[in-house]
Order: structure tokens, then C-alpha cells, then sequence
């Protein structure tokens, strides 16, 4: 049979995005460098429902049994495998076909690729999927960037296989080559926020209130009725209450070695703040965590040397409980306000015009940072397309004028304790900066000045300034290339 697209790449989330689009009734090709992998999906097509999916072997065979204009999804590790599928593949495609990268790749690779094909007529679509194994099967969130004409191709196809909130899809078109991977790189940078920012209320619930996993277990999911509800939280009850299968006493999450992995895309969120001249504090504090995570023998060693609090303060479990409910809210409004900023800036900068509110759409059902936030993200971006920062829409600036008094009681306990909240108190930190008229940043200024001369501005006249500060200080003369180079 002619099919209506293709899938290379058959690990399991390959497997199960080729099902998801059988399951929808479209045609489905699947290739894979491994054929055992191609019998296994053809196996798993017909135990799911006998679903329309051939796999074929030989990679001409694979582009000449689609439909034309061809669509290709590769679903490959990131790099340098990527370049060789295209190259593989790209030999037996034509003018119009399209493929479509949907890995975790640093978005230049993306825009490099678009220009390597366009000298063939291929175009190419980079294409961020959220929802891990579970969502690629059952709906995942699709964040595809690209040519228009090439996504109007696919869109019928990814519209019905994305998640659906209501009678809203998960997915839409974010904008040109490289903006539906840079979107999917700040969820993933947002996703390290959350997930810093829940550990470090799992921290104080455990070593400060003594509460045990069954307990906590039991809070997340009281708090996942609420405000907070979301896939982590969710999760995150699940996880804490998870007897251990290995054959111990206890729980599965006691045994976990307390050193957390990474695959880049936090750094690359991170790289891309400074590269964009935006404030990120919580996404780089949770990457900064996740890398003291990984020292775990100096950790132990330092442990016998440095010493924490003695005296701590008395506490109340039932106000800590309630206080960490509101500080962990508004904790995450700010790590999506930074996310945001990042991709407005970018998208500024680029002129990929991406629409904020559809990227809040995007990751309201299928993807890791799913959660009822976003809702409201939506409709105030898509009130105000320029809001300068999420903090200032009227009903988050509400919910944080409401909970900043809780947010800096849990952080002072947390330093009272000896207890890190790296990226609470950053989260913390960017709002009481943020919603200040006036900073010490002319302290800064000042001594910059004084060592470098590079000058400064005034708050009561226009103009460029520097000051001879002591007697070692002469005349700069002409001030107008004194700010050359400044970002």
C-alpha cells in the first residue's frame, strides 16, 4: 500500500509515535537501521488493533512506499546520527518531500540541515515531542518548526496524534526552521525548574517536618486537586509511595542514588539565556543543582569537614505545609515567566514571531510540564501578546502578591535549617528584583567606571558620563566609543 507517511528511528518511542499514527488511520512506513526492530513494530501494529503499518527493511524501498510529496519523521539519537539518516534517506527523496527531525536537537543543527536540503527542494521541519514513552503512544505534545508549506503537509497528521485538552490540540505551527526546537528546549529548561523546585519541597518535607513517604505521598496528592495540579506533581505522589521491588524494606525512592543525569537541553536553555540577555535564575539554579548532584564523593568527603546550622528554630509542620503550597506556586510562575522571556527574546531576535500563548497550549496536555498553570499562562498572553513578564499580568501579580510572604518564610526556614533551595530562593530572588524601581545596579555601574571608565548614565540628565574618582583618574576626552561593545 501507498502510505500517507514514514517513521526511521524504531527505539521505543519510535515504536510508539508510528502506533499512534496507525491508531489515527493514517498509513504508516517504519524503517530502522536494526531490523528486528521493524519485525517488533509490525508485531505490535497487529496486537494493538491490527493497525494499517508495514515496516520495510531496505531504505529505497522505505522512501518509495509513501505517498508523494513523501513525509519522513525521524525519531534517531541527536547529532551526528541525524545527519547520517538524512544523508541515507535523502538520496531517494525528490523535490517537495519533507522530513521531519523529532529529537532533542540544539536548534542551529536544525537550521543547518533546513540549508543543506533546500539545495535539494526538501524541506525540513525540526519538530520537539514531549510526553516521553507514554505520550509519543497516547498524544503526545508536538512543537514542529519549519517551512509553512511543509507544515500545512503534515498538519492533518499531527493534529489528531497530539494530546487534546478539551477540543484543543497540543500542538500548532510555532514558526519558522528552528523555532519549534528552541520552544521544546526552554520546556525542557522549564521542566528542570519544576522538578529542582519539587525536590526542594520533598527536602523540607523530609529532613525539616519529618514527614514520611506515605505522608508526603498523600500531600502531593492532595495538592494535585488543587492549583499545583500537574504531571510532576502527580508523579511525584506516585513515586514517594512506591514500595521497593529489588527486595528491601522501604521504598524505591530511598534507594535512588541522589546523583540526577541530564542530556544538554537545561545547559542549552541556560546558554541561550545569557546568549538572549535574560535573567533564567530558577532553570539555572536547577542546572547548577543537578551538577552539585553529580559530586557525590567531595559531597560525602565534605560532609565530615563543613558544618551547617546548630541552634535551629522551632516549627510548626501544619504552617510549613501551607506555606510550602503557596511558595512552590508562585516558585513556578516565575520559572515559566523566565522561560518565556527566553523565547520572546529569541524569537525577537530571529523573527520567528512564536505566539506565547500557543506555546502554553502546546504544553497543556501530553508533555512533562502538563499542568493547570498553564491555562492561565494561555489566556494571559493571549490577552496581551507583549506583556512585558508573566509577573505583571493582573491575576498572577495577585497570586504572588498573595503568596510572597509564605515564599519567604519557607526560604528563611530553609536557611535557618542548613537546608539548600537553590532555585526557591532564586525564583525569590528574580521577583523581589523584578518589582523593584530601582536596584543597586548603580553600585555596579559606578565601580565599573572606576577601574575601566566605561562610563555611565544619569538619573537627572541625558547623557553619556564618567567621573575622576580619585587622583589617578584623567580626563577620557570624547566619551562616545566608551560603551562600544556593550551587550
Amino acid at each position: 500500500m501507498s502510505c500517507d507517511i514514514g517513521l526511521y528511528g524504531l527505539a521505543v518511542m519510535g515504536q510508539n509515535f508510528a502506533l499512534n499514527m496507525a491508531e489515527h488511520g493514517f498509513k504508516v512506513a517504519v524503517c530502522n537501521r536494526s531490523h528486528g526492530k521493524v519485525d517488533t513494530t509490525v508485531e505490535r501494529a497487529k496486537q494493538e488493533g491490527d493497525l494499517p503499518l508495514i515496516g520495510v527493511k531496505d531504505p529505497r524501498e522505505f522512501v518509495n512506499s509513501l505517498s508523494k510529496p513523501r513525509k519522513i519523521v525521524l525519531l534517531v539519537q541527536a547529532g551526528k546520527p541525524v545527519d547520517a539518516t538524512i544523508e541515507l534517506l535523502s538520496q531517494y527523496m525528490e523535490e517537495g518531500d519533507v522530513i521531519i527531525d523529532g529529537g532533542n536537537e540544539w536548534f542551529p543543527n536544525t537550521i543547518r540541515r533546513a540549508d543543506e536540503l533546500k539545495e535539494k527542494g526538501i524541506m525540513f521541519i525540526g519538530m520537539g515531542i514531549s510526553g516521553g514513552e507514554e505520550g509519543a503512544r497516547n498524544g503526545p505534545s508536538l512543537m514542529p518548526g519549519g517551512p509553512k508549506d511543509a507544515y500545512d503537509l503534515i498538519e492533518p497528521i499531527i493534529t489528531k496524534c497530539a494530546a487534546h485538552v478539551g477540543d484543543e490540540a497540543c500542538t500548532g505551527y510555532c514558526g519558522p526552521i528552528g523555532a519549534g526546537n528552541y520552544v521544546k528546549m526552554v520546556h525542557n529548561g522549564i521542566e528542570y525548574g519544576d522538578m529542582q523546585l519539587i525536590s526542594e519541597v520533598y527536602d523540607i518535607l523530609k529532613n525539616i517536618c519529618g514527614m514520611s513517604n506515605e505522608e508526603m505521598g498523600d500531600l502531593f496528592t492532595e495538592w494535585n486537586k488543587g492549583d499545583l495540579q500537574s504531571y510532576l506533581i502527580e508523579i511525584t505522589a506516585k513515586i514517594l509511595k512506591k514500595k521497593d521491588d529489588q527486595g528491601q524494606n522501604g521504598y524505591v525512592v530511598d534507594y535512588v542514588l541522589d546523583k540526577t543525569g541530564m542530556k544538554g537541553t537545561g545547559r542549552w536553555t541556560v546558554q541561550e539565556a545569557a546568549e538572549q540577555s535574560v535573567a533564567a535564575p530558577t532553570i539555572a539554579a536547577a542546572l547548577d543543582s543537578r551538577y552539585v548532584s553529580g559530586r557525590k564523593e567531595e559531597r560525602l568527603a565534605a560532609e565530615k569537614i563543613l558544618e551547617g546550622p546548630k541552634d535551629k528554630p522551632a516549627v510548626d509542620k501544619s504552617q510549613i505545609i501551607q506555606d510550602l503550597e503557596s511558595a512552590l506556586y508562585c516558585s513556578k510562575i516565575v520559572s515559566y515567566a523566565q522561560g518565556l522571556g527566553i523565547i520572546k527574546a529569541a524569537s525577537d531576535k530571529h523573527e520567528w514571531n512564536v505566539d506565547l500563548a500557543l506555546c502554553a497550549r502546546m504544553w497543556r496536555g501530553g508533555c512533562i510540564i502538563r499542568a493547570k498553570l498553564l491555562k492561565g499562562i494561555q489566556d494571559a498572553m493571549a490577552r496581551d501578546p507583549n506583556l512585558a513578564n508573566l509577573m505583571v499580568d493582573q491575576g498572577f501579580a495577585e497570586a504572588l502578591n498573595k503568596g510572597q510572604m509564605a515564599w519567604r518564610r519557607i526560604v528563611s526556614l530553609g536557611i535557618a535549617n542548613g537546608v539548600a533551595l537553590p532555585a526557591m530562593s532564586a525564583s525569590l530572588g528574580y521577583y523581589d528584583q523584578y518589582r523593584r524601581g530601582r536596584l543597586p545596579a548603580n553600585l555596579v555601574q559606578a565601580q565599573r567606571d572606576f577601574f575601566g571608565g566605561h562610563t555611565f548614565e544619569r538619573t537627572d540628565k541625558d547623557g553619556v558620563f564618567h567621573t575622576l574618582w580619585d587622583d589617578t583618574h584623567k580626563d577620557l576626552g570624547d566619551l562616545a566609543g566608551r560603551t562600544a561593545g556593550e551587550l
